[in-house]
């Protein structure tokens, strides 16, 4: 057996495993990674693999066999910058949706994996915009898509450049509040994955952490744009790395207490514009609140 052929078939035996782990039956999630090496994001191996909490261990050898595992991967490992876990990923892109078609805009793309599998989703008639803060980040996951017509890598800040109006907005970076040019960007239908975390999240990787606490500091939700207000779901606890230049200090303290008190999971609506009783909000920031019904 010839080494494309043997890690073919360690693709789809990865990608159905992952599947199994998050409950989730999605044939075309579960052929997108099945489709996209991981090998091609992470450059050349031996690979670090991240071991909890904040060590890495560095593979055997080379062989992209060792990345189709349920682990995360050192992008830039003296930083804690790392490839995502996919069965993590996979749970966000169920939530996510992506159809044929569809314009999707990844914020923190690192190299360009869950992007590849993005545009995979969007098919031949959509397309993705990759955002990443990182230059350096930037420039790999701009030459991994330098043949890929329906994938775009923009480098800055993914809170403030423009794009053209999003059927998803896929964030991967933690944030202390929705962002408004974010909302503004759905199109009516659209779906935004954001991770809302706090300070204390950010220290997931640090050695004698708190694992219990980090996990109970952030959690990703999805909004989904309507006519004249946004309906909210929470996904699940998440431990990610903070967003450059989309954290504001009074946002985070509002978020601590808010995650203190409990009833994300909760959570029904964004609304915007309109006066919300304390008693059904559980987050609230200037001119919108995240309520329950």
């Amino acid at each position: 057996m010839d080494k494309q052929t043997e890690l073919a078939i360690v693709r789809h035996a990865y990608a159905k495993q992952i599947m199994a782990a998050v409950g989730i039956v999605d044939p075309r999630i579960q052929a997108a990674y099945a489709e996209v090496r991981r090998e091609d994001f992470l450059g050349p191996g031996p690979w670090q693999m991240l071991r909890f909490p904040g060590g890495y261990c560095v593979t055997p050898d080379a062989d992209p066999v060792l990345l189709y595992v349920d682990q995360l991967f050192g992008l830039v490992p003296e930083r804690k910058v790392n490839n995502g876990q996919p069965s993590l990923h996979a749970a966000l892109l169920a939530a996510a949706a992506i159809q044929d078609g569809d314009h999707v805009v990844h914020v923190g793309t690192g190299t360009g994996y869950y992007t590849a599998i993005m545009a995979s989703l969007a098919g031949a008639t959509g397309r993705v915009t990759a955002i990443e803060f990182d230059p350096g980040l930037a420039a790999r996951a701009r030459e991994n898509f330098a043949t890929r017509s329906n994938v775009s890598v923009l480098e800055g800040n993914g809170a403030t450049l423009t794009f053209d109006q999003a059927d998803v907005i896929y964030v991967n970076a933690g944030v202390t509040h929705p962002i408004a040019s974010w909302l503004d960007g759905l199109s009516v239908g659209g779906r935004l994955i954001i991770p809302l975390t706090t300070d204390y999240n950010s220290r997931a990787l640090q050695p004698g952490i708190d694992v219990a606490k980090v996990m109970r500091s952030g959690v990703f939700f999805r909004l989904q744009r309507r006519d004249l207000d946004f309906a909210v779901r929470g996904l699940l606890p998440t431990a990610i790395i903070p967003a450059e230049g989309a954290r504001d200090p009074e946002a985070e303290a509002a978020l601590e207490a808010a995650l203190a008190k409990g009833g994300w999971n909760k959570v029904t609506r964004l609304i915007r514009g309109e006066p919300v009783p304390d008693e059904r909000c559980w987050l609230r920031g200037p001119g919108w609140c995240l309520a329950f019904e």
